[in-house]
């Protein structure tokens, strides 16, 4: 169960510290096995993935299907769930339609500058297909690189071959995907970042997956570029007196129920407080269907006693939360303060379960502490940018001497001269 930690206390600091910490992966145990398939996949292509793909379950009849029948698929959804999808790639395109970015250009006195903006033209979208499938994160991964203007967007998740299959296939047709491998794991990602007979080569590779995946990603960055390293999912709950007991618990198991690994912290105003969210854990917990998995990822968090808001704020803050909950009054003031977390659900009254599936924000974010240096998936991952310059000969001329003294002090002579060449004749010989 969530154990109670309190400001001020030795022990309270060395739980903050482990939390702090909680993005460290052990890929050193993964590393050596995933070299071996990269490099198989590298080599061998098609051969290698169908290969992995039977050592590690079954055997894809076909690796790459662009005819997958997403239409035939969302119709055939129950209607309840065919609505939740088109809502939810309805408003998650809409979102991120504000993130969009023409560029800019400029002039001043015979320079111009400016910055152009184009999107990546092909990009893999991963989805996990093992302790569960989320046909929301093919929607939240790829809807955003439509909207940037992606104009290949290969999904690559291992399939199960039945009707089960189906929210995937009206997940990828309404987020635009062009195409679906039939594959995970490591040699998925080697596929998409090295290409195949069958597999197109991809410039980014997005979404996330198990220690595997992640520790392939982490290698293969270079030859492609990648969304980041996603670890378990995590979730800050930030509570004083007023809140209740019931939806923090409900809140915290929101994210306890994904994964073993994953981290339901607590920062609350009060050991009463702290108590009362374990009762009502213990509660919620009789009748939850994975309520194994979720003790399992409560023994992983806290509950951090902080008695005053300031304090519950810097405390939240070094927990750099993938998502922060804020079940406080005036929320807006004590988010205000708090400047690192990937996703935050303002007051009592939302779930964090809405931004997973419909409020609009991609629900793809930086975990294990990420999000200092890291943002949501959006439209600015899936394009890239040109810095424009252009010079005049008059403005070129009023910048002669400063651009070569920055040349000269750095050693670079031919730089100066690069300069000089178009502003002096050379004088003629003989």
């Amino acid at each position: 169960m969530l154990a109670t930690f309190v400001d001020g206390t030795p022990e309270f600091e060395r739980a903050l510290g482990r939390l702090e910490s909680r993005g460290e992966s052990d890929f050193e145990r993964v590393e050596p096995a995933v070299r071996e398939i990269l490099a198989a996949v590298r080599a061998e292509g098609d051969e290698a993935v169908q290969r992995y793909n039977e050592r590690f379950g079954r055997r894809a009849p076909k690796l790459v299907t662009r005819e997958y029948g997403g239409a035939a698929a969302l119709a055939r959804l129950v209607p309840d769930v065919r609505a939740a999808m088109e809502l939810a790639a309805a408003r998650i395109r809409a979102f991120h339609l504000h993130q969009r970015d023409i560029g800019f250009r400029y002039d001043e006195a015979g320079i111009t500058l400016g910055m152009r903006i184009l999107p990546v033209a092909r990009v893999g979208v991963y989805a996990p297909g093992g302790k569960a499938r989320y046909p929301s994160s093919v929607l939240m991964s790829a809807v955003p690189a439509h909207v940037a203007g992606v104009k290949e967007i290969i999904l690559a998740t291992p399939l199960a071959g039945d009707e089960s299959d189906d929210p995937i296939y009206a997940a990828a047709h309404l987020s635009g995907v062009a195409a679906i491998v039939d594959a995970g794991g490591a040699q998925a990602i080697a596929a998409l970042a090295y290409g195949t007979a069958s597999v197109p080569r991809v410039a980014k590779i997005v979404g996330p997956g198990n220690l595997y995946v992640a520790c392939a990603k982490r290698l293969v960055f270079g030859a492609v570029d990648i969304d980041g390293i996603a670890g378990p999912s995590e979730i800050v709950v930030v509570a004083d007196d007023e809140a209740d007991p019931r939806l923090i618990a409900a809140d915290l198991l929101s994210q306890a129920e994904h994964d073993e690994a994953a981290y339901p912290l607590l920062v609350c105003s009060s050991d009463l407080m702290a108590g009362a969210v374990r009762r009502e854990l213990e509660i919620q917990l009789e009748t939850l269907p994975k309520a194994t998995i979720a003790r399992a990822a409560l023994a992983n968090g806290a509950a951090l006693v902080a008695h005053s808001r300031d304090r519950m704020a810097a405390v939240a803050d070094r927990l750099a939360g993938e998502h922060l909950a804020l079940h406080v009054t005036d929320p807006d003031s004590m988010l205000a303060n708090i400047h690192h977390a990937g996703a935050a659900f303002l007051g009592s009254q939302t779930p964090e379960a809405m931004g997973d599936y419909l409020a609009g924000p991609s629900h793809v974010l930086p975990t294990g502490g990420a999000v200092r240096y890291g943002s949501p998936l959006g439209v600015y991952d899936f394009v890239t940018r040109t810095s424009i310059i252009r010079y005049s000969v008059d403005a070129l001329a009023r910048h002669e001497r400063s651009v070569c003294a920055f040349a000269r002090v750095e050693g670079l002579e031919a730089h100066a001269r690069a300069v000089e060449a178009r502003l002096h004749r050379a004088p003629s010989r003989g």
